[in-house]
C-alpha cells in the first residue's frame, strides 16, 4: 500500500476527522472510505484492523483510530 487510507461513516465526527487527515497529509496521499456509502469496503477494512471509525491505515498497515464516530458493528447495522 503507498497510500494511507482513510475510513469513516459520513457522520460529522469522521467528516470533520476527513477535513483535517486531507490538510495534514495531503489528499494525495490518502484515500478517503465512506463505509457508510460504501458498505463493499467493511470487511477490507476490519482485515486492516479497523475496530471503530473514523481510523487511518498507515501505508504500513497500522491501523490508528481518530477519536470515536462509530464502531463497526454499528456500521454494520
Amino acid at each position: 500500500m503507498s497510500k494511507s487510507i482513510f475510513y469513516h461513516a459520513g457522520c460529522p465526527v469522521c467528516v470533520s476527522a476527513e477535513h483535517d487527515i486531507v490538510n495534514l497529509v495531503g489528499s494525495e496521499n490518502v484515500e478517503i472510505v465512506n463505509i457508510g456509502e460504501d458498505k463493499s469496503r467493511i470487511n477490507e477494512a476490519e482485515k486492516a484492523g479497523v475496530k471503530s471509525v473514523p481510523a487511518l491505515v498507515t501505508p504500513q498497515g497500522n491501523a490508528l483510530h481518530i477519536n470515536f464516530g462509530a464502531s463497526m458493528a454499528d456500521v454494520k447495522g
